[in-house]
């Protein structure tokens, strides 16, 4: 069974608003237009898969402000994770299970049956 980890407050905190970061951005870069400057649209069917992009409007300046934002904080936050001094308590071996362990911290646990 896996070890569980005493992860203090703050590197919980940290993860859990990378997890909110990341989904935000992802989630925004899914309604952008595909290209950041407007271009035309095109189909291309010589590669080994059909390939085909309407025409693109761009961004705005506002959208572009948005995605800077977010990925700024999500290089600011992966940074504060992957350096918190609590890693330095975690042997070598154990690192990739506790990392793996912090991020999954915040889900619930599988409903199993209750004890009586």
């Amino acid at each position: 069974m896996a070890e569980t980890y005493d992860f203090p407050s703050d590197l919980l905190a940290g993860q859990e608003e990378l997890h909110q970061v990341r989904a935000e951005l992802s989630a925004l870069l899914k309604r952008l237009p595909w290209s950041v400057e407007p271009l035309d649209g095109f189909s291309d069917d010589h590669g080994w898969r059909k390939v085909e992009r309407p025409a693109s409007p761009g961004w705005t300046e506002d959208e572009q402000a948005e995605v800077e934002k977010l990925r700024q904080r999500e290089h600011e936050l992966a940074v504060f994770v992957t350096t918190h001094r609590f890693w330095a308590e975690v042997g070598t071996a154990e690192r990739v299970d506790a990392r793996m362990g912090l991020k999954h911290a915040q889900e619930e646990p599988p409903a199993g049956p209750e004890a009586g």
